[in-house]
């Protein structure tokens, strides 16, 4: 997903009656709605958790949109213009989510510029060939819904029910890149080389998504319990590989795993060990784009600033009116 080492704050010791009926409500798989008290470790986790998300939503728009004058034809223009688009929603359905937690939109977004909120680091990675619009559907995307889709049944209502319609935009978009794929890797032989370089290039990062292995993800018990989060990050990744291997297979293209094999015992695949240095290495703001991602992001904020403040003076006006109306 785009939410990585996300903290969980106020872990339960020694329960009061009112955090054992709310845990109570999450056994029972109730779904738990904004105006409904819940623990402040709860409330705080999911900000954390579902801003990441928007603000990878957000920042995620800036290796296609890279791409965008650059599209081979108009129809692929087209579809990547659309899924920009989408992406852009997304950040907006999600920070919504958010502020039915009492944080404001404006507080989310400081944060970020500030450095003390993060996004995903798979967009710290650049788009060099056209080939990497395909893999990024394919894979990014890919692994997005993996994660995504059992957040539909997650025990926070505002974020299941924006995830539902995130979800079924993010299945085009996947099936869009792997479309891109398909038609690159059955191409020339300059085609075929340029999908197996993207694939080489983002296979590693794609499944860095899932977050660090549950051995040094101690928080993901206490999310677990309260289904803000419903599978491990190595059990997703797992389902991923499994995913993707055969794709991959059908493309004709070759995963970079020497390590990489079907386990027919254990009905998985093996694969190789992931260099987690460099993982923590781009979340510390070390990666290829990092900077320049959050410059641009820093200058989109200060040149819509006049467009915020004019939505603002409108809605104060349009107030001012209804109540002289009234």
């Amino acid at each position: 997903m785009y939410t990585q080492m996300v903290e969980v704050v106020g872990e339960q010791n020694g329960e009061t009656a009112q955090e054992r009926h709310f845990q109570a409500r999450i056994d029972a798989g109730e779904t738990i709605e904004a105006k409904d008290w819940m623990p402040e470790g709860y409330r705080k986790t999911l900000i954390r958790q579902i801003s990441q998300h928007a603000h990878s939503e957000i920042v995620g728009q800036l290796p296609e949109a890279n791409w965008i004058t650059r599209a081979p034809t108009l129809r692929r223009k087209a579809i990547l213009l659309a899924k920009v688009q989408d992406e852009a929603g997304h950040g907006l359905y999600l920070y919504g989510a958010a502020e039915t937690l009492g944080v404001s939109r404006s507080q989310l977004v400081d944060d970020l510029l500030a450095g003390k909120a993060k996004y995903s680091s798979i967009f710290n990675y650049p788009t060099l060939t056209w080939a990497d619009m395909g893999t990024i559907g394919w894979l990014v995307d890919g692994a997005a819904i993996m994660n995504q889709i059992p957040l539909c049944r997650c025990s926070y209502g505002p974020y299941a029910r924006a995830m539902i319609r995130i979800c079924k935009e993010e299945s085009f978009h996947q099936r869009q890149g792997f479309e891109i794929m398909t038609i690159l890797s059955h191409g020339t032989s300059a085609q075929r080389a340029m999908a197996q370089d993207a694939l080489n290039r983002w296979w590693w990062p794609s499944l860095m998504m899932f977050g660090p292995p549950d051995a040094e993800s101690p928080h993901t018990a206490q999310s677990k319990r309260w289904k803000i989060k419903l599978l491990t990050n190595d059990e997703l990744r797992q389902r991923f590989i499994d995913q993707t291997a055969p794709q991959a297979d059908y493309l004709g293209l070759k995963i970079p795993d020497p390590a990489l094999r079907w386990n027919a015992s254990a009905g998985h695949y093996d694969f190789g060990q992931i260099d987690w240095a460099e993982f923590y290495n781009v979340i510390k703001g070390n990666g290829p784009c990092n900077r320049d991602r959050m410059r641009a992001r820093r200058a989109a904020h200060d040149d819509g600033a006049w467009v915020r403040a004019a939505a603002i003076e409108y809605a104060q006006k349009r107030k001012a009116e209804e109540a002289s109306a009234a």
